[in-house]
């Protein structure tokens, strides 16, 4: 399960950050206003029971863990993102981003960027 709800998933971002704890949800708002900057024309719905963000297709997807925030999805093999992402747990296409450090919001200010530019591009080929 993507988070700690004992309910049925949510069925938007702002019941899904309402049933964690404060300080959790501090940090989820935080995330959710970071990708609203970065991706403005994006939409916001739940996905796999996570809040998600469209923009001609899934764009992103974020979850709270026990310990940590989940992102989805992490860039492959980008020179660019590599570096910083290496300090981080990762898994195939993910990052997980500590609760009890400070979340890394420029970077994942330039993650949602090149994922808007890569979505807009696939757009731009069909």
């Amino acid at each position: 399960m993507a988070n700690t709800m004992k309910n049925a998933p949510a069925e938007s971002i702002d019941a899904y950050i309402a049933a964690f704890p404060a300080d959790v949800q501090k940090v989820l708002e935080e995330i959710r206003v970071t990708v609203q900057k970065a991706a403005p024309d994006a939409e916001e719905t739940i996905k796999y029971a996570m809040p998600t963000f469209t923009l001609h297709g899934n764009l992103l997807h974020f979850a709270a863990f026990k310990k940590h925030i989940g992102f989805y999805p992490v860039p492959q093999g980008n020179a660019a993102f590599d570096d910083e992402l290496s300090k981080y747990k990762q898994g195939k296409g993910s990052v997980q981003f500590p609760l009890d450090k400070p979340m890394p919001l420029a970077l994942i200010t330039r993650l949602v960027k090149f994922l808007v530019k890569r979505n807009l591009e696939k757009a731009k080929q069909k």
